[in-house]
């Protein structure tokens, strides 16, 4: 079995990110506008009709601002905890609105879809895990710190979304005023480059393909800085970096082993196709 995954966007202006198989697909978020979400898709040759849920992070307006015209216009169920509901003050008449537990799986056709509660300054935050029989794809940010929930998770997963927010060097010399600083990196914030590759290098399994870092801050990061870092230690598994204003291509992402040489040695990692 394969999954299919791409962001549609990432970072303060707007996060969405899509994982499907060859029948269904959820989003993640849905903090772009309905007509950007559908361009992006068009773009990709993927179908708003494999889409059949959106599961919601929490309430920052990125995250959810394109919800209530995106779920009504394609009836889409939307799945999310209570907290983040009340908190979120959108109008969602007309869609269907459903709950789910951290912890417990949520069964969309073949696809599973388990929450888990992250460290970030929301009512009540969750990261995410999607798979499809035994491929499994997570999506990790806006955390403040790697709480053992997402280090237990992250180990599990052939592909993740990874927060990468900010370079601690850019953010001190930055223009943030001094409270915000110390929101973005007080622990239930945002993950900085630092964090995130401390993650990555200390528990990444053999068979993660790709890691796509995501929400990049405008101001307190550069892309390629963080592309070349996690590329120097990426040990086989593919790098990109999510953009804040357009798509990445569509990675298929596979647990089907293929064997490859590393330092000339034999290493066994799961294949992903780029399409």
């Amino acid at each position: 079995m394969k999954l299919q995954i791409t962001s549609l966007n990432s970072g303060s202006n707007g996060n969405c990110y899509y994982i499907g198989n060859d029948r269904e697909a959820v989003l993640v978020d849905a903090g772009i506008s309905c007509r950007e979400t559908e361009k992006r898709m068009r773009r990709l040759s993927l179908s708003m009709s494999k889409v059949k849920a959106i599961f919601v992070s929490h309430e920052h307006s990125d995250h959810i601002k394109g919800i209530p015209v995106l779920a009504r216009k394609y009836n889409l169920p939307v799945y999310i905890s209570p907290g983040t509901l009340y908190n979120c003050r959108l109008d969602f008449t007309g869609v269907q609105v459903l709950h789910f537990e951290a912890h417990e799986t949520v069964q969309v056709g073949r696809i599973e879809v388990k929450a888990f509660p992250k460290l970030h300054d929301a009512r009540d935050p969750h990261s995410f895990v999607v798979s499809c029989q035994e491929v499994k794809v997570g999506v990790f940010t806006d955390i403040g710190a790697p709480c053992d929930h997402v280090i237990e998770h992250f180990q599990q997963c052939h592909a993740v979304f990874l927060e990468a927010n900010y370079d601690e060097g850019l953010l001190e010399k930055g223009h943030y005023p001094y409270y915000l600083k110390n929101r973005i990196r007080g622990g239930r914030g945002h993950l900085s480059n630092r964090q995130a590759l401390s993650l990555f290098t200390a528990y990444k399994p053999d068979f993660m393909s790709h890691v796509l870092l995501s929400h990049l801050s405008k101001d307190n990061n550069c892309p390629k800085l963080v592309k070349d870092l996690f590329t120097l230690h990426a040990d086989g598994t593919k790098v990109v970096v999510a953009s804040r204003f357009e798509e990445t291509p569509v990675y298929t992402i596979s647990n089907v082993p293929v064997v490859v040489k590393s330092i000339g040695r034999q290493i066994s990692l799961f294949n992903a196709v780029l399409e």
